[in-house]
């Protein structure tokens, strides 16, 4: 039976776009153009990855703020065509002569020496300061002191700034308010951009989906700023941290190395520090994914000095509590829950309660047993429906790799060839009778394993994967529409 409100949509991160940037996708045209294919080709969905500053090795799921943008998405061009930045600069960074962080530099300069003359901007950047300073302030002030210390975590930083003594930071913030100023600068820009972007999505009849990661970094302005709801010692250093035991993705479990949450504090002020951070979230997106949904239910505590994910406990969390306080608060947002890997009929009954949609991965459905919960067949009602994840292979490198019996299993099932998998798994999900179905760009382009975004429990080339102009043109967005435009009949 076909969902009432089935819709189906495309899960790419906004880094994978192509354009000029040669280091990532941007909030610039490129966007707005997948935004019209999207449309032109019957999708109403667009799933992204978390979309704040990332560490080197460029892991959106590991952030040194919860709510600050990334500022390498910053549309360039636009900075061009406000004045800020000479277009021969542009071109420099571009072509890697100078960086986009130099880039973005001289625009701030500029921005900052031409904003007494411009009123209207001056009135959006003192409402933006205004709204956003709980966060902005202190994000500024961590970003220009792990600059200043080369790096270095913040735990390892003077007592005074480690410990956030308001005349040292006063005192820091004086010094170097140019470097301070440009991170305001860009994060007004950023939000300036990702509004436009959202108000082009609706009108082009897109929602568009965000992705909550439960734990934050370690390293970041939000255990910096609130270590007290935070399990750390006396010298600011993890006491446990998180991550999973071993399950479908890690046969070692993985070792996150987030700190956990002091969940008691959390409950006593309200639940504020999450409202903050979902808050930030729901002006950007429309739903929001939950990620590692299951830490809400019970979470995997691994101690410190752990390697890996093989030991550790699980602790319950006050899963109930929060997501009462987030539905009363954001009531329009649609919360997703990531209830992949080990989840338990306790996880079940939680997402249940709070009638939460879950996600089902075509990928893990041929095992044999008919009693799979990811077989199409089985699949019902309050779920989103994937061929799989950024943490999956695609479906073209899951053929090449998977076992010829599983293939065989799912070809019986499918009712198709080797050659015809694909799209019968993008099928399945878009004709199941889930919420919504969503499909990763790789999958709809017919890329093999080198398109994989994530290996999980690894680091190196991960996060990494950009198609191409040609991308907008493949012939898998008319084969997609058709199906779509089928299932839409029925």
């Amino acid at each position: 039976m076909t969902h009432p409100d089935h819709r189906t949509g495309i899960l790419l991160h906004i880094t994978s776009l192509p354009g000029p940037n040669p280091v990532t996708g941007t909030l610039g045209a490129e966007a707005r153009k997948f935004i019209d294919t999207l449309e032109a080709n019957h999708c109403h969905l667009w799933q992204m990855l978390p979309i704040g500053p990332v560490f080197d090795h460029r892991s959106p799921y590991e952030s040194p703020s919860s709510i600050a943008g990334n500022p390498d998405l910053l549309d360039l061009q636009a900075c061009v065509d406000a004045q800020w930045l000479p277009e021969a600069r542009l071109m420099a960074a571009y072509s890697n002569r100078i960086t986009l962080q130099q880039t973005r530099q001289e625009a701030s300069q500029l921005f900052w020496e031409t904003l007494p003359s411009d009123s209207n901007t001056t009135q959006r950047l003192r409402l933006f300061t205004e709204n956003n300073n709980h966060w902005l302030q202190d994000f500024a002030l961590f970003f220009a002191l792990k600059i200043y210390f080369q790096q270095k975590p913040w735990w390892e930083w003077p007592a005074t700034l480690k410990w956030r003594d308001v005349t040292a930071l006063e005192e820091f913030g004086d010094l170097h308010k140019d470097f301070i100023d440009q991170i305001y600068f860009e994060q007004f820009i950023f939000s300036e951009q990702w509004r436009d972007l959202k108000l082009y999505a609706e009108k082009k009849g897109i929602t568009l989906i965000g992705d909550l990661p439960i734990y934050v970094a370690h390293d970041s302005a939000d255990v910096w700023a609130s270590n007290e709801l935070f399990a750390l010692d006396d010298a600011g250093l993890c006491i446990e941290v998180a991550g999973v035991p071993p399950d479908y993705f890690s046969e070692d479990g993985q070792r996150w190395g987030n700190p956990l949450y002091r969940w008691e504090v959390h409950k006593k002020e309200g639940f504020n520090w999450w409202k903050q951070r979902v808050a930030a979230q729901a002006e950007r997106f429309h739903s929001l994914r939950i990620d590692h949904f299951r830490g809400l239910e019970s979470y995997w505590a691994i101690p410190a000095e752990q390697p890996d994910g093989k030991v550790g406990q699980w602790r319950l969390a006050p899963g109930d509590e929060l997501l009462e306080c987030l539905g009363q608060s954001f009531p329009d947002i649609l919360f997703i829950a990531e209830d992949l890997g080990i989840i338990t009929d306790e996880v079940n009954a939680l997402r249940e309660r709070n009638n939460l949609p879950g996600m089902k991965i075509l990928q893990f459905a041929f095992d044999g047993s008919p009693d799979n919960p990811y077989l199409p067949a089985n699949i019902e009602g309050n779920f989103i429906v994937y061929t799989g994840t950024h943490d999956n292979d695609t479906i073209e490198g899951w053929i090449n790799t998977t076992d010829d019996e599983t293939l065989r299993r799912a070809m019986a099932i499918l009712h198709c060839t080797k050659e015809a998998l694909r799209w019968a798994m993008i099928e399945a999900a878009i004709h199941s009778s889930g919420l919504w179905s969503i499909i990763p760009l790789q999958d709809v382009l017919g890329l093999d394993q080198a398109a994989r975004m994530n290996t999980p429990g690894t680091i190196e080339g991960n996060w990494l994967w950009r198609f191409d102009e040609s991308g907008f043109r493949h012939p898998g967005w008319q084969q997609l529409s058709k199906c779509i435009d089928m299932k839409e009949s029925l």
